[in-house]
């Protein structure tokens, strides 16, 4: 496993953002895990996040992305300080983009913020967490008229779950849409590391295996 990969892990720990017990997703499923990024909520953490998708970033896709996407609302601070990070820490000067939930019609209007799509830009779509990747698929049906190049996804945790078949959202949305999914971690990863380091309990470790059992991607 990669370095960057492991402090991810601890960083997730330390924030608090991945806790296990007992959670409900909102798909309705009973989970032992629960990724929440929304506890990186200051400065000092958005920094380091920022810095771990720009790492994810450049390891997957190098210097040929043009535009980072956030799709409303949580992405948009994580294309903001991945496009930050990119440029500091690895030279790479990419624009970035969102939606508007609501289509704005005064000022600059438009369905986007930020940077405007152009055709033949080359897009990574970076985001929390994709269980069903419902923000995936409207993300291309906004985009698909443009002309642009979606090459990549970028998440923060791949939960490794079912989506709308037996495989993973992510494997889904690869298959579908010819982009590469690329998380930080997978939940394998994450147990394996946490193992290792003594940080999950047995009754965790089972717990996480019965939920796979039923929800696991195949």
């Amino acid at each position: 496993m990669k370095d960057y990969k492991k402090r991810f892990i601890d960083f997730l720990i330390e924030s608090k953002a991945l806790q296990f017990g007992e959670f409900v997703t909102k798909s309705g499923r009973n989970t032992p895990f629960f990724v929440n990024l929304g506890n990186f909520n200051d400065g000092e953490k958005l920094l380091k996040l920022g810095e771990f998708y720009a790492e994810t970033i450049a390891d997957n896709f190098g210097k040929d992305v043009d535009v980072l996407f956030g799709p409303a609302y949580k992405g948009i601070p994580i294309a903001v300080a991945a496009a930050q990070a990119l440029y500091r820490n690895f030279g790479v000067n990419v624009r970035y983009c969102s939606n508007r939930k609501e289509i704005k019609d005064h000022g600059d209007g438009g369905m986007f913020l930020g940077s405007k799509l152009q055709k033949g830009d080359k897009v990574v779509i970076v985001e929390d967490v994709t269980t069903a990747g419902t923000s995936v698929y409207e993300t291309m049906e906004m985009v698909k008229d443009i002309g642009v190049d979606v090459i990549g996804l970028v998440v923060s945790v791949d939960r490794m779950e079912k989506g709308k078949t037996e495989k993973s959202a992510i494997s889904e949305l690869s298959a579908t849409f010819g982009l590469k999914g690329a998380p930080i971690v997978n939940m394998a990863e994450v147990v394996e590391y946490l193992s290792e380091k003594g940080q999950l309990t047995q009754d965790n470790i089972k717990k996480i295996n019965d939920y796979y059992a039923v929800y696991g991607a195949k």
